[in-house]
């Protein structure tokens, strides 16, 4: 059986290896020339970090990860603390696995190389997909040079601006939040005394939050934060945004997060889009996965999370049905329910982050800081619905 995962960004390659894994012969197909991932850090919670033991990945990649210390919620301004929950070896105990960090560019460079070593895989680039045609029991995915390529199973892994989801559902065009996300690295002993503590901060503030964590191994610090802004729709990862610009919109934070401003050597900028949660992710043979089918903006970190457990459902559905049309709906059930409620506790993250003036804070923050200086665990069994399942052992 042969399938085809157009876009080769962490779900498509993670789909292409779970299916590799149970004998699939693979192509996937990337737009870009070069094979690269653009971003910077990743936190992989308990739930990513079984798929990606279950694919045997965790021996290449452990050495490149972080395992952080904590998970902080401060004010922006004051640095004055929420709460701060542990999370090194407490993670492990309670929902069984690590919550790890790692660089973006590190877990997609070792899950291209373990799939390009795969028996059946293939990694295409410079292999832009406009549409699909089933046919002969599959489907053929067309390229912008006219070619195409047949499957028995094709898979849009392509973005929130996927082409094979515009295809399925029709026109509808994916929509602007009204955030804007900001990103930069800074080596640890550029920042010195003004580095963030080893572990998951988030500094909340009125209308825009930031979130700093380490990767590499705890030696690079990275930075993500997240402005409203209306005006801003300019798409694209990497675009530069200005410096002044950005001192704009964290105007008043915490030395820990205007150092980084500072000193860091780029500054990126993009806006962050989504759309309402579909009826269906298939038709007949073809499918959609992470972002393509459920995209959520980054306040749970669970984007690229959530693409992994799309992975590894959808191959294991499509390999045990009757046939793939049946195992694609039968994954979708699977999922759905589960992708649907994380977008939405992401968007109510965002806007639990950005809560403004004095007494909006107090009547939001005093309450959990209450909940966790009685009971760390209160606010640790908030999260056990998303950490806790394994999806690769059924949950």
């Amino acid at each position: 059986m042969k399938a085809v995962v157009v876009g080769a960004g962490i779900g498509g390659l993670a789909a292409g290896l779970a299916l590799s894994r149970v004998g699939w012969e693979v192509t996937v197909l990337e737009q870009a020339e070069e094979l690269s991932e653009v971003g910077a850090g990743l936190q992989i919670s308990p739930n990513g970090t079984k798929v990606l033991e279950a694919l045997n990945l965790m021996e290449a990649l452990a050495p490149l990860c972080f395992e952080p210390e904590f998970i902080r919620l401060s004010m922006c301004r004051t640095g004055r603390k929420i709460f701060e929950l542990p999370m090194k070896g407490y993670a492990e105990n309670r929902w069984g696995a690590k919550y790890l960090h790692v660089h973006r560019a590190d877990l997609h460079r070792v899950l291209a190389e373990r799939l390009a070593h795969a028996t059946g895989g293939e990694i295409r680039t410079g292999a832009k997909v406009t549409g699909y045609v089933r046919e002969r029991g599959g489907a053929s995915v067309y390229l912008e040079d006219g070619s195409r390529v047949f499957g028995d199973l094709v898979i849009g892994a392509d973005g929130v601006h996927s082409a094979i989801r515009g295809q399925m559902t029709g026109s509808e065009r994916a929509r602007f939040t009204g955030y804007v996300a900001w990103r930069a690295t800074v080596p640890v002993s550029v920042l010195k005394e003004d580095a963030p503590g080893p572990g998951a901060c988030v500094w909340a503030g009125a209308g825009r939050h930031a979130v700093t964590t380490r990767i590499r191994g705890g030696d690079l610090v990275n930075f993500v934060g997240i402005v409203a802004e209306d005006s801003f729709q300019e798409e694209g990862w990497d675009l530069t945004g200005r410096r002044s610009e950005a001192f704009a919109a964290f105007k008043g934070f915490v030395p820990q997060v205007t150092s980084i401003l500072h000193t860091a050597r780029e500054l990126n900028r993009w806006a962050l889009f989504d759309r309402p949660p579909l009826g269906a992710w298939s038709d007949g043979p073809v499918g959609l996965l992470g972002d393509a089918a459920h995209p959520m903006v980054p306040s749970m970190a669970q984007g690229a999370v959530q693409a992994l457990e799309d992975a590894w459902v959808l191959a294991e559905c499509v390999s045990s049905g009757k046939d793939v049309a049946e195992g694609l709906s039968r994954y979708f059930e699977r999922r759905r329910s589960r992708t649907g409620r994380i977008q939405q506790r992401s968007m109510e993250n965002l806007e639990l982050f950005h809560k403004g003036g004095a007494l909006q804070s107090l009547l939001t923050y005093a309450p959990i800081w209450a909940a966790a200086r009685l009971s760390p665990a209160l606010i640790h069994a908030r999260q056990d619905w998303i950490y806790a399942p394994d999806v690769t052992k059924g949950g």
